[in-house]
Formats: C-alpha cells, sequence, structure tokens
C-alpha cells in the first residue's frame, strides 16, 4: 500500500477516534442512548411502514389496477393507505377484545374459587398428614388452628392492592400512557411520510448509494438489502397466513369437542403463533389456563388437542406455507428461535427466522459461485446488473 499523507491522516484520525471511543465509553454509550431514545418514534414508524407496505401494495394491485382515470391514480395511494391501516388496528382490536376481558373474568373467577376452596383443601391435606402417622402431632394442631380463607384473603388482597402509594402509582401510570400514546402519534405520522413517497426515498437512497459508495460495495449492499427484504416479506406473509389457518382450526376442533371460549383462544392461538415454533404453546397455556376455571377435564382434552394441532401444523401447515417460501431448513428454524429468544426475547424470536433465512441465501448463492453484481434477490437466477 501506498503512504502518502492522505493515507496516514486517515490511519491517524482512525486511531485517535478508537481511543476516544475506549477513554470515554460511558458517556459515549449514554450519548448514542439518549439518541436511540430520541429517535424511537422514528424506528417504530419504519417497522410499522414496514407492515403497512405489505398490505397497501396488496390492495394496491386490486384498487382499479387498469383504471388510467386521474381520479382513480391520485386516490389509489392515500385509499389504500387507509385501508391497510384499518385492517392493521381492526385486527389487533379484536385480539384485544376477544382476549382481554374474558381473561380478567377467568383470573376473577380463579380467585374467588380459590378463597373459597382453600381452606377445605388444606383441611383434607391435614387429615392425610395426621394419618400417616410420622408427622408430629403439635405441628398437625398449630396448621389446623389457623384460619386460611382469612390468610389467603391477606395474601391476595396484599397481591392485587400491590406496593407504594396509590397516587404515586396513578401518576406514573398516567404519565406512561402519555408517552406511549404521543410515541405512537409520531410514529404512525412518520410511517405516513414514508409511505406517501417511498418511491421518491428509495430513488433518493439509491442515488446517495451510488454517489458515495464504490460500485462493489454499492452492489454488495444492495444484494443484502434486497435478500433481508425478501426474506422478510416472505416470513410476514408466511407466518400469518400459517396463523390465520392454525386459529381457525383451532376454533373449529374446539367447537366439535364442545370446548369453551373456542372463539377467544382460536384468536389467542393465531395471534402467539406468529411467534415460530414456540407461540401457539404459549396461547395453549393461556388457553387451558381459561379453561381450567370451568373444567379441569375439558382443560386436559384442550392439551391434548392442542398436542395433536401443533403435530399436524408443524409436519403439515408450516413446511407447506411458511417453510418452502423461505427456503430454510427445520433444524436452523429452531436453532434461530432458541438463539434469538435467548438474546433479544420474544422480539428476537421474531426477527430470528428471516435474518437466519437471509443468511442461509447469501451463504449459499456464495458457494454457488453466484456475484451479487448479478444476482435477482427474489428469484435467485442470474442476471446481468441494470443501469437503471
Amino acid at each position: 500500500m501506498k503512504l502518502d499523507w492522505k493515507t496516514c491522516f486517515k490511519i491517524g484520525g482512525s486511531i485517535f477516534l478508537l481511543y476516544l471511543c475506549i477513554s470515554y465509553w460511558k458517556t459515549a454509550a449514554g450519548f448514542l442512548g439518549a439518541i436511540v431514545n430520541a429517535a424511537a418514534p422514528l424506528f417504530i414508524g419504519c417497522a410499522i411502514a414496514y407492515l403497512l407496505n405489505i398490505l397497501m401494495t396488496l390492495y394496491e394491485r386490486h384498487y382499479f389496477p387498469r383504471s388510467a382515470k386521474a381520479l382513480a391514480v391520485k386516490s389509489r395511494r392515500p385509499v389504500c393507505m387507509a385501508g391497510a391501516m384499518v385492517t392493521l388496528v381492526a385486527v389487533i382490536a379484536l385480539v384485544v377484545g376477544l382476549v382481554v376481558p374474558e381473561l380478567v373474568s377467568c383470573v376473577t373467577l380463579l380467585i374467588d374459587l380459590l378463597i373459597q376452596e382453600a381452606p377445605g383443601a388444606m383441611n383434607k391435606v391435614l387429615q392425610w398428614l395426621d394419618g400417616l402417622g410420622f408427622v408430629p402431632q403439635d405441628l398437625i394442631d398449630s396448621l389446623s388452628a389457623i384460619d386460611w380463607q382469612s390468610k389467603i384473603g391477606d395474601i391476595i388482597s396484599i397481591l392485587t392492592s400491590g406496593i407504594g402509594s396509590v397516587m404515586e402509582i396513578v401518576i406514573t401510570t398516567v404519565s406512561s400512557v402519555f408517552s406511549g400514546l404521543v410515541t405512537a402519534l409520531l410514529s404512525v405520522i412518520f410511517s405516513a411520510y414514508l409511505l406517501a413517497g417511498k418511491e421518491r426515498l428509495g430513488r433518493q437512497s439509491d442515488r446517495l448509494l451510488r454517489r458515495y459508495l464504490r460500485e462493489s460495495w454499492y452492489f454488495r449492499l444492495r444484494y443484502s438489502l434486497d435478500i433481508l427484504n425478501d426474506s422478510f416479506r416472505r416470513y410476514i406473509v408466511g407466518q400469518c397466513l400459517e396463523a390465520v389457518i392454525l386459529g381457525l382450526l383451532c376454533t373449529l376442533g374446539m367447537w366439535i369437542l364442545g370446548l369453551p371460549y373456542a372463539t377467544m383462544i382460536g384468536a389467542l392461538i393465531a395471534f402467539t403463533a406468529l411467534i415460530p415454533v414456540a407461540g401457539a404453546y404459549i396461547g395453549a397455556g393461556v388457553g387451558a389456563f381459561m379453561i381450567l376455571t370451568v373444567s379441569p377435564v375439558k382443560a386436559l382434552i384442550f392439551l391434548i388437542f392442542i398436542v395433536v394441532l401443533q403435530q399436524l401444523e408443524g409436519n403439515l401447515i408450516y413446511p407447506r406455507v411458511v417453510g418452502s417460501s423461505m427456503g430454510l431448513p427445520g433444524i436452523w428454524v429452531l436453532a434461530a428461535v432458541t438463539i434469538g429468544g435467548g438474546i433479544m426475547g420474544i422480539l428476537g424470536m421474531l426477527l430470528g427466522v428471516p435474518m437466519a433465512a437471509a443468511i442461509y441465501r447469501m451463504i449459499r448463492n456464495d458457494l454457488n459461485g453466484i456475484r451479487p453484481e448479478t444476482v435477482h434477490a427474489e428469484t435467485g437466477v442470474s442476471e446481468p446488473p441494470s443501469d437503471s
């Protein structure tokens, strides 16, 4: 490498910046954290816009697609954008409206049953211990003298009332809700601006990349972004379709078996099934808890039914609907969910599979000798690079 004053200046500047980052890491991390928190509505808005764009693109393909009239052309984008937003809000409101009220009533019923039945159950346990003969009699007498109903009532009262000042809790809650509403409003507004001018933003971004990046870096970056976009899009569409199918099958099966809360638990299973591999089991746990308040036998039947349904879904539905579209073997799906969940929780489970699918496709293309300059991300077929 030829050493001139420009190269030495770049090396010296890089070393100086590295020294500053190491020496003032806490200050730099705090500053970066403040920037990320301040820009949170923008990041959330980008995520919302990405999800809405899938629905909006679908609606645009069916909103007078062959019409060249000015009214149809000018109204296509705002009408389809509004339709996508209404659809997303309606789905979330439907799931919350079906699940939350029933879940609250089930918890309330379980607490009432616990207060009423626990004293009798404790007396039976004490009688059983007394019949065994090896438990000291004085211990059994002291336990029998306890008013279990009042003790359980006190414990539940402490758990439900919480610790701390009621006014402080109210103020904190109101502040959090207000901050969340402001963030959500800013995110939705930003996502609307992104969707309204996505073509122009795309052209501007492409011009910036072509102007300030080397040609090889430009093609590699565009290649990586295209594969990531294609993987996430396929994953979201396939996962949503698979969740709807699973929710409908769960609701239909519960109706046939005569289990309670069929519609509500079906909606819950469909919503939690968006989390790959483990999502349906999370919904099944909540559903079994709710059915348990009605009948323990029906809760056991529901768990057996869910296990059978999960086997059907894992072996037939998921590979055809999601697995084939992602092109990712099942073992790597499980690995991506496990690692992503361990790093970022539920968000990591959601992001792990499409990220792993994108990396898998890049490695496969590289092993097959396909260059970023000639690959088309959506088809995987080599083609000459376009100058447009």
